[in-house]
């Protein structure tokens, strides 16, 4: 078991016009005996987010808070955080979330990890002050991601809405991170905790999930990390293609890969398909998808799927429901 200087974390939070919810995140991880350090990274806002958070210090020397003149996304907000940061333990905390109390001490229960993660509980903005009490508590029932199974968890599916293994929020070894070169890739802006954890486990990154609950990730209709552009799409679909470029791959872990990328693709030319017709016109659109045969297939596909999902009335509830009224990303048994 390691001692409690290996065990310290430091929580990262990259906010962008966040100064409504900031104070409730920071507190919520200084409340963490865990925690050494909390490292904000106001990135180029202007309601004064960090004016806010400064608000939420608690005297203990462990707030760090740094502003971006302009904004330049979470990936080089987080990068720098870890940059300016000590403690060898590495965790993410949106600006609009907050971790529940006890968190850190769930997943420090064992140290056999590079990566480790918990359930997330989704709540709404005005049932924040009750969701410790309406917590469901489920069996940790740990195990292990590989590649495969952690970019199939992905790649979604219709009908089903913001459940991707890729939500979850795990601690991260600093010292791995080191070890193998890895950063945050600065040119997403969608996708880009996927990209960083495939990477990681392409180097052999034991990724480890506990079913027990200690993250609330907060549904906003306005939240940022809610909506994405076009181009966000085909820059996500890119880094798999360089991943894949660099090799070194088990045909497996390849094969998963070149599956997500024609998902993330065939999205991305649906969105390219109807922004051109929003722009320029049905004619254009036609133009644009008879000089581009191959994205046919992903067009006509996925204005059925929306159509087809429409008329059903949507797709299905976020996540699954637990006992109390909460939905959590990962299916558990209770304990």
């Amino acid at each position: 078991m390691a001692d409690s200087a290996e065990k310290s974390v430091c929580v990262i939070i990259a906010a962008k016009n966040a100064s409504d919810t900031i104070g409730l995140a920071i507190a919520s991880a200084l409340r963490e005996p865990e925690v050494a350090e909390v490292v904000v990274i106001d990135d180029g806002s202007n309601d004064g987010t960090a004016a806010v958070a400064a608000k939420a210090d608690d005297g203990s020397g462990r707030l760090l808070i740094h502003e971006f003149e302009k904004n330049r996304g979470p990936a080089a907000a987080r990068n720098h955080a870890i940059e300016i940061s000590k403690a060898p333990l590495i965790g993410i905390l949106d600006a609009d979330d907050f971790f529940f109390p006890g968190r850190f001490s769930s997943l420090l229960a064992r140290d056999d990890w590079d990566f480790v993660a918990d359930n997330i509980a989704f709540v709404t903005a005005d049932t924040v002050p009750d969701a410790q009490a309406r917590l469901d508590h489920f069996d940790a029932k740990p195990r292990f991601l590989d590649l495969v199974a952690f970019v199939e968890g992905n790649i979604s599916k219709r009908g089903v809405r913001r459940g991707e293994i890729g939500f979850l929020k795990p601690l991260m070894r600093r010292s791995f991170l080191d070890a193998h070169g890895l950063r945050y890739n600065e040119a997403l802006r969608l996708g880009e905790d996927y990209d960083l954890y495939v990477r990681a486990l392409a180097k052999a990154a034991r990724y480890k999930i506990i079913h027990s609950c200690g993250y609330g990730a907060v549904v906003r209709g306005n939240s940022l990390s809610g909506s994405h552009k076009t181009e966000d799409l085909r820059r996500l679909y890119e880094a798999d293609r360089a991943i894949l470029a660099k090799g070194g791959l088990s045909p497996a872990d390849a094969a998963v890969i070149r599956r997500h990328e024609r998902h993330i693709r065939d999205r991305y030319e649906l969105r390219h398909f109807l922004d051109v017709k929003s722009q320029s016109g049905m004619a254009a659109a036609a133009t644009y998808a008879l000089r581009h045969p191959f994205a046919v297939p992903a067009i006509a596909g996925g204005i059925l799927a929306d159509k087809t999902e429409r008329f059903r009335g949507g797709g299905a509830p976020i996540a699954h429901s637990g006992a109390n009224g909460l939905r959590y990303l990962l299916q558990a048994a209770p304990e």
